[in-house]
């Protein structure tokens, strides 16, 4: 397979984090306009997905880790773990901050899980406290404080459930970036991200059977949004973020991976008619820069975790 060329790599990546973050905004549409629920959604998006990235792995790669990964039992076990705990979660509570707020306060509060690892990591000594990991830190409280409160102390301008799920998220998302590395070192993120997908809409299966809805009531319209978040907005996002990895470098990556939450933000805005306050925007830039100056930062503890992030984002 011929490598592609970097300019194939920038809209490569480009779009896979536009299409990550306006699959969070069409989501929330879905939940507005249906009776699809959280459960169902987030059962049915991981099972497809993950079958379509196997899928790409048959034709495009070694065939044989498919299966492969499960023939040594320690993997195997990691493997569940990861699924269960760490792309299950990640998915679900993102789905459900969605559900009661907004795709642009569930994405920006989802990348909150770069200062987290940063302060995980200073906990277990494994990094020493820097003036840009503090810098790191202060832009993420204050772009919380903002986006959450539009700049007035004393009331929410998001419902408190959206934040509760949205940190969950965030919490999630840093125990699925710190997890998985000891797997991806083995296996390609194709074989460990599917088979995690199909582990997690397994075992939310017993709780929604994605059979169990009403099809008959669903629109076209209804239809064509399911589509692109489970196709565009998962696994096609997905496949063109790793493929664009093939001519650019980590670093341009993660950069141009901060498009998602302004993807989010922007749809959520224009499309769905959000309301964003003033402050809510300083708060957005805030996170925004705070994501950047973390893909810039070559010192930072964060940094290879970060890009391990952008590689299996969710």
């Amino acid at each position: 397979m011929n490598k592609p060329s970097r300019r194939t790599g920038l809209f490569l990546v480009i779009t896979g984090a536009i299409f990550w973050g306006v699959g969070g905004t069409v989501a929330k549409k879905l939940f507005q306009q249906s009776a699809i629920d959280v459960n169902w959604l987030v059962t049915t998006r991981l099972l497809i997905a993950g079958f379509l990235l196997l899928t790409v792995q048959f034709f495009r790669k070694d065939r044989s880790q498919i299966f492969g990964v499960w023939k040594n039992r320690r993997t195997a076990v990691q493997l569940v773990i990861f699924g269960l705990l760490g792309m299950l979660a990640v998915q679900y509570t993102y789905m459900a901050s969605i559900k009661h707020g907004n795709a642009a306060v569930a994405t920006l509060l989802q990348y909150l899980a770069p200062v987290m690892i940063i302060i995980y990591s200073i906990l277990r000594k494994q990094a020493v406290l820097t003036r840009q990991d503090l810098l790191t830190v202060l832009l993420a409280l204050v772009g919380c404080f903002f986006l959450l409160t539009n700049g007035a102390i004393s009331k929410l301008s998001v419902p408190a459930l959206t934040i509760i799920w949205g940190v969950l998220s965030g919490l999630a998302l840093t125990f699925y970036t710190l997890y998985v590395v000891p797997l991806l070192k083995q296996y390609d993120s194709l074989v460990i991200v599917g088979w995690a997908m199909i582990i997690g809409g397994f075992a939310l299966s017993f709780i929604h059977p994605p059979w169990q809805l009403d099809f008959a009531s669903l629109t076209v319209e209804t239809y064509l949004y399911l589509v692109f978040v489970i196709v565009f907005g998962t696994m096609i996002a997905f496949w063109f973020y790793i493929e664009s990895l093939q001519s650019l470098s980590p670093k341009e990556t993660s950069l141009l991976g901060s498009l998602e939450p302004l993807a989010a933000v922007l749809t959520t805005v224009v499309w769905l008619k959000a309301s964003f306050g003033f402050f809510q925007w300083v708060g957005t830039a805030c996170i925004i820069g705070m994501i950047l100056l973390l893909a810039l930062n070559k010192k930072s503890p964060v940094k290879n975790e970060l890009t391990i992030l952008e590689q299996t984002a969710p």
